[in-house]
């Protein structure tokens, strides 16, 4: 008799091990860009992140939804001197021309949240809006948006910048990515630069901070504008 509870727990133990999932990583960006002053350090650190903002900078730059196809996106702060001129959203990352999707308008302000849900038939995602409370906003729902492949953006004074690189102008980074620590493990920040780097900006990469939820980065590669545009012709 001790024999099958022994092949039973077994089995258990391997159903376990099977469904258990490490949570999805990055490589490091290479290389880092650096950092000026202290604000997205501190904001960090002030919220239990064990993340050194001049060496954790991860390589991702565009995501696909979890297995639920539902993920979240909070809009944890703004520190732009027009933080009202900025949208935020998304976009299919491997178009040439991407539609952009907004998720925040640039009356969002910090601690307002929303949830993505990627549906099919026909292919959308369905974008409701919730304020600081809890509160609902209202919804959008967008025709054909990849749930496999998507980047973010932000649109202000400065114009339209994205998460990838190569889509930027002199392929400026205008966004960084962190990987939660403790608590937040398998999820992410990106943390915003609403001016052109190299054009002026503080560098700071505090104007817009984002917080992840149920997202899994899509393997970072190099590429160059002109390679991006080629793959449609």
């Amino acid at each position: 008799m001790k024999r099958p509870a022994t092949r039973f727990v077994a089995f258990m133990v391997a159903l376990l091990v099977v469904a258990w999932v490490a949570p999805a990583a990055a490589d490091l960006r290479v290389p880092q860009v650096p950092v000026l002053g202290g604000t997205l350090q501190g904001y960090l650190n002030g919220v239990g992140e064990s993340i050194n903002v001049l060496t954790d900078q991860n390589a991702v730059q565009t995501w696909s939804t979890t297995v639920s196809n539902n993920s979240t996106f909070s809009l944890m702060i703004e520190l732009a001197s027009d933080p009202a001129a900025n949208a935020i959203g998304i976009y299919n990352a491997g178009e040439a021309m991407p539609v952009l999707y907004q998720v925040f308008p640039g009356a969002a302000t910090a601690g307002w949240f929303a949830t993505a849900s990627f549906r099919t038939g026909p292919v959308r995602v369905v974008i409701n809006l919730f304020d600081q409370d809890g509160i609902w906003q209202g919804a959008n729902t967008y025709l054909n948006a990849d749930p496999t492949n998507f980047g973010y953006y932000l649109q202000g004074a400065s114009g339209v910048f994205y998460t990838q690189d190569v889509r930027n102008p002199g392929s400026s980074v205008q966004a960084l990515t962190y990987a939660g620590t403790g608590v937040n493990v398998g999820q992410w920040w990106l943390c915003w630069e609403d001016a052109l780097v190299g054009g002026g900006s503080d560098q700071d990469y505090d104007d817009a901070i984002l917080f992840l939820e149920s997202v899994t980065p899509v393997p970072a590669s190099t590429m160059t504008w002109g390679q991006l545009k080629t793959i449609f012709h």
